[in-house]
């Protein structure tokens, strides 16, 4: 069976721009065929596919792009969102309180502004992931291709000038990714991440609802989707109740990260998945 690859960088970045083309000349023709009653229908659906691609946070439809870890092993990949921000140290401690890792997916402008806590983030041996350099959140999804470009090349430089590390994540701003996000993708090496369980932590102030949105999409290999910093102030208390229901439930955390860890990542997780058919455990 082939192996999972987790890291998948866009090899064809301007594959969508034939795809497009081809589209419209088959409507086209449809048109100047047998009139708007068909042609117009055929457009307006063709259209409405590009735009799920780009509104929907998980559609692949541009790029490649990672929804949930390959395992049916017990843990999950945390993700915080939108740092680093004040509550950075914070949230540092939390994590090392209960054995956890994650990776922060950090804003460039937010790290310039903070260095110290990206290197301290790197330090205490969670990921770095890139989030764009502003986080141009109301346009991200409409920006065209040389606004994107600096987007994620300005973001990518000053991370890896700060931690001496390029990272190789990359997290859409809101999550919608449009057709111009593929190229600076592969050429700076990053492949994208979604998520499988979010609680609505960035806008929602209820610490219990928003944990219990999070469990509803927990399952083995999980990518839970948080946030640091938001207005609310509360995304502290999230975190604390999502860790210790996560114990509580039996959840590890992990940190996937690309080329050959990566590879190693998945050979002991099917290490570990063969193990516990030859020796399961007791009954509950």
């Amino acid at each position: 069976m082939a192996k999972p690859d987790l890291h998948r960088v866009p090899r064809h970045p301007h594959a969508w721009a034939v795809v497009l083309v081809l589209s419209q000349l088959a409507v086209a023709a449809l048109w100047w065929r047998l009139g708007w009653p068909v042609g117009l229908p055929a457009m307006l659906a063709t259209h409405a596919v590009f735009l799920w691609g780009v509104l929907v946070p998980d559609s692949g439809l541009f790029s490649p792009v990672l929804k949930r870890l390959p395992t049916s092993e017990p843990v999950v990949w945390l993700t915080i969102d939108d740092g680093p921000s004040e509550q950075t140290p914070a949230v540092l401690d939390l994590l090392d309180a209960h054995g956890a890792k994650a990776t922060f997916f950090v804003v460039g402008e937010r790290a310039q502004a903070r260095p110290e806590l990206l290197r301290e983030i790197a330090r205490r041996g969670h990921g770095i992931g890139n989030h764009s350099h502003s986080h141009p959140q109301a346009w991200f999804w409409a920006l065209g291709p040389a606004a994107m470009r600096r987007q994620v090349a300005d973001a990518q430089a000053a991370i890896t000038a700060i931690t001496g590390t390029a990272p190789h994540w990359f997290r859409a701003v809101v999550g919608m990714a449009n057709p111009f996000v593929s190229a600076p993708l592969r050429t700076h090496g990053l492949a994208r991440v979604a998520w499988s369980a979010r609680g609505f932590d960035a806008v929602a102030a209820d610490p219990d609802a928003v944990v219990t949105r999070i469990e509803r999409g927990l399952s083995p290999g999980a990518i839970v989707l948080l946030h640091e910093g938001a207005r609310h102030g509360r995304n502290l208390e999230v975190l604390a109740l999502l860790l210790r229901r996560l114990d509580a439930l039996g959840y590890r955390t992990v940190l996937p990260e690309a080329g050959a860890e990566a590879d190693q990542w998945l050979e002991k997780t099917r290490e570990a998945e063969m193990e516990t058919a030859r020796f399961p455990g007791p009954p509950p």
